[in-house]
Parts: C-alpha cells; sequence; structure tokens
C-alpha cells in the first residue's frame, strides 16, 4: 500500500472534507439507528478493524486486494438517487497534498470518487464517493439527506463509458470519524458494492466540523 493511498483515507477520521457550516440543523433529523450493518461487514473478504485516530496520521489500514491486471477503470460521473431527489455530477479525486484529506469537491452539489481505489467496472471492492452534508456558504449538499436513505432503496451510477449501473441499499451507518473502519470501505477486495459517505450527528461549534460520519453501503441490482 503506497502513501499515496493511504494518506487519502486520512480525511474520514478527521472528517469528509473540513465542512465550515453555521448550525447543526443539517443533521438535526437522524435515522431512527444503524441498519444492515451485519449485512455490509460480509461484504468484506476479512474482518474490518476500528481505524487509528484522526490524531494517528495518514497512515490508515486498508484491506489489501489488487485490482485487475491490464483493467481500464471506468470512473463514475454521475449519480441519481430517487429516494432523497439526487441527481449529481460525480468527480474523480484524491487527497488534498497539503492536508493529506480527502479532496471532496469545492462545489457542495458535487460529489467526489475516490480515483485511487475500484471504479465501476470492477468485480470486486468498494467503489467510494463522498460529499458534503452542507456548506455555510453554499447550503444543502448533495448528501444533505443521504441519512434517510434505508434498506432496498435503489441509485444509479452512471460511468465514463456511458453505461448506467443500478445498486440498492443494503446498510446504513453511522460512526464517530474516530471510529470508522476505513480498511472495510475502502477496500479493493471482498464482494462489489458502492460506498457513500457523508457527515452526521451534532455539529461541534468549537471544531467545526460534524462528530460522525454516514455511511451508505449498496450492492449491483
Amino acid at each position: 500500500m503506497t502513501m499515496r493511498n493511504r494518506g487519502a483515507l486520512a480525511a474520514l477520521a478527521a472528517g469528509v472534507a473540513a465542512l465550515t457550516v453555521a448550525t447543526v440543523v443539517a443533521c438535526a433529523s437522524q435515522p431512527a439507528g444503524n441498519v444492515g450493518a451485519e449485512e455490509a461487514s460480509t461484504l468484506a473478504t476479512t474482518p474490518a478493524t476500528p481505524s487509528a485516530s484522526a490524531a494517528d496520521g495518514p497512515s490508515v489500514p486498508v484491506t489489501a486486494g489488487e485490482l485487475p491486471a491490464g483493467t481500464k477503470t471506468v470512473p463514475p460521473v454521475r449519480l441519481v438517487i430517487p429516494e432523497i431527489d439526487v441527481t449529481a455530477t460525480v468527480n474523480a479525486v484524491g487527497i488534498n497534498e497539503r492536508t493529506n484529506e480527502f479532496e471532496v469537491p469545492p462545489s457542495v452539489d458535487q460529489i467526489g470518487w475516490y480515483r485511487y481505489g475500484p471504479g465501476l467496472e470492477a468485480t470486486s471492492g468498494s467503489v467510494v464517493v463522498a460529499g458534503h452534508v452542507d456548506s455555510a456558504r453554499q447550503g444543502k449538499g448533495a448528501f444533505f439527506r443521504l441519512r434517510e436513505l434505508n434498506q432496498g432503496d435503489t441509485l444509479t451510477a452512471t460511468g465514463s463509458d456511458g453505461t448506467a449501473r443500478q445498486y440498492r441499499v443494503v446498510a446504513r451507518e453511522e460512526y464517530a470519524k474516530t471510529r470508522i473502519p476505513l480498511d472495510r470501505y475502502f477496500a479493493r477486495d471482498g464482494k462489489p458494492r458502492l460506498t457513500l459517505i457523508t457527515c452526521g450527528g451534532p455539529f461541534d461549534a468549537k471544531a467545526r466540523r460534524y462528530r460522525d460520519n454516514i455511511v451508505v453501503t449498496a450492492v449491483p441490482a
């Protein structure tokens, strides 16, 4: 695992980008609780363990797994989630070289795909997309209502090849940012799945960030 790949994961321990928000209203309506956590866990080949704290820096463990040799990566370019009225452009992102954080697009109506992980063509591993929940300057983000998704909801990810791929939600989980099992969600092995991540939980006004991450896992329909 290169430092480039490992460093990009630090953002989720510190927060999916450093959101600047004015109020806790964005996460005032929380889901009734986690659903499908066990099913999400079984999608990974190896058991996940809690990640190190954000203070430990960018050395976040990632489940082993290599992309198939000779495979052309197909990045997602558009995501549609009818249940929560999302139609968003997806941009390929990596890490911010200055902050070592997952570089979510600055425009809150767009989301980012982790380009060092699997693409939509992959037959194994987790395709990760992350987005803002909101912003003090721009308002509600593309993933403002991500916490409302439930098992059985459907979404469509369209790739750069023009193919629209259907997914079905199997899990919705909430973690404190220091406890999210990054090795599971950024894995290149295990069953194919789409992982959606945003911020959630109460807003820490002093730290100017949300306490938690909301993670939704979907599998090919």
